[in-house]
């Protein structure tokens, strides 16, 4: 019987399993293929990336110190489910992070860096029109993090790239659409505020943006669908 074949996004030379399955469970976090609440078990991870538990739970133990997956005793580890008020503690460090790094920004954005931060608006945008909601979801998070990398301030990038994952498991789980409610002028306003140097209207801009994202959220009602955990993980062999 020919064993499953591990998704394309996941390097096919990389060679540690726990980063192979750390890599695995973050892309389809960040493309709400395992939205909050799914159940990972240690045995079903382990056939699927033929390693052994170890592997796993070495995998699980780093994903939980980023706040993608809770470890509950004697339960086991599930992607995990924020609550309301990390929620609006989630898009208040945003905004004091995204803030900070818009005036590096600035001073660092070359000709290039803003063609490909049109062209990832692009995508996106073509993402959204083609009902893709995956990809329209990896390519919104992706413009937040283009940005971080051009502010070129490590320290903070890695803080947002946290951060947006879990704004993501949040959006999945208290927004009734599901989408990432990120509008494409809003991202373009941004990239033209960057070549403006305009750094007063740079930072209206990203506090309005977030404010969208937060107000699109229901706290009184939440989004539950869970998945199959080896269909979102894993592709069938042709």
């Amino acid at each position: 019987m020919t064993k499953p074949k591990i998704k394309k996004q996941i390097l096919e030379d990389e060679a540690i399993p726990e980063q192979i399955i750390i890599n695995s469970i973050v892309a389809a976090v960040s493309e709400q293929r395992l939205p909050a609440g799914t159940k990972l078990g240690e045995q079903v991870l382990s056939d699927l990336f033929q390693c052994n538990r170890a592997n796993v739970r070495r995998a699980l133990s780093t994903l939980a110190t980023m706040h993608v997956v809770q470890l509950q005793p004697n339960r086991g580890a599930f992607i995990s489910t924020p609550s309301p008020k990390e929620a609006e503690d989630v898009f208040s460090a945003r905004r004091i992070i995204e803030r900070t790094l818009a005036c590096q920004v600035i001073n660092n954005a070359t000709v290039q860096d803003m063609v490909d931060m049109r062209a990832i608006i692009k995508s996106e945008a073509e993402a959204r029109a083609q009902g893709n909601k995956p990809a329209e979801l990896r390519l919104s998070r992706e413009f937040h993090m283009h940005l971080a990398t051009i502010a070129d301030n490590r320290v903070l990038e890695h803080f947002l790239n946290e951060l947006t994952l879990r704004t993501t498991l949040i959006i999945g789980l208290y927004n009734e659409a599901g989408s990432s409610n990120c509008a494409e002028d809003e991202h373009l306003s941004i990239v033209q505020a960057i070549e403006a140097k305009d750094e007063t209207l740079l930072i209206t801009l990203i506090d309005e943006h977030l404010q969208h994202l937060e107000s699109g959220l229901n706290f009184k009602s939440t989004t539950k669908s869970l998945f199959d955990l080896a269909e979102q993980l894993v592709i069938s062999p042709n």
